[in-house]
């Protein structure tokens, strides 16, 4: 059983010593809690194109920062239907996806698709859809929910507009298919 509150411990210390009797006894949390692996972080990142210092690995470097100024940020050129692509290495079932979008600009985002699949065709842009990303506020982390989508490479592209993409952490969520 999983403990989450102080409140909750010491209800459920009141309930167990109703059942066994009085005495000396101290609330412990359990500690059961379990933090999924990051597989994005085991990955390999690549881009359409390249703005500055804005590398593809950026977004899989394990740092949330959004601040673009600071370097943890991918930015590619302006560009008709930009992409960045994480190749997993193999094929997982991709429960979520979850990114930090950049504090300056972050409408850049705004209709942007997450893509998951084992096509590299049309560089996985064809791949089927997990989401389809309507805002995420500037420094914000939003978490999208691909319900054990089967695949290698996850696509983050902005279809059919010629702009900027931005990403400043991707993290993925699932288990290895082996």
């Amino acid at each position: 059983m999983c403990i989450e509150s102080r409140e909750q411990i010491e209800d459920n210390l009141e309930r167990w010593k109703g059942d066994h009797g009085s005495g000396s006894w101290e609330a412990q949390p359990e500690g059961c809690q379990f933090d999924p692996p990051n597989l994005a972080l085991q990955g390999k990142a690549t881009q359409s194109s390249r703005y500055s210092f804005g590398i593809a690995y950026n977004a899989i470097d394990g740092n949330r920062n959004s601040k673009w100024e600071e370097a943890s940020c991918t930015l590619t050129k302006k560009s008709m239907s930009p992409w960045w692509r994480l190749d997993l290495l193999k094929t997982h079932k991709v429960f979520s996806v979850s990114i930090v979008n950049q504090d300056s600009h972050p409408e850049r985002l705004n209709g942007a698709e997450i893509r998951i699949g084992e096509s590299l065709e049309n560089d996985g842009n064809n791949n089927p859809r997990c989401a389809v990303i309507t805002g995420i506020a500037g420094g914000a982390v939003a978490d999208f929910k691909c319900n054990g989508t089967e695949g290698r490479y996850i696509n983050i592209v902005i279809p059919k507009r010629n702009e900027f993409l931005s990403l400043c952490e991707v993290e993925v969520y699932g288990s290895r298919l082996d």
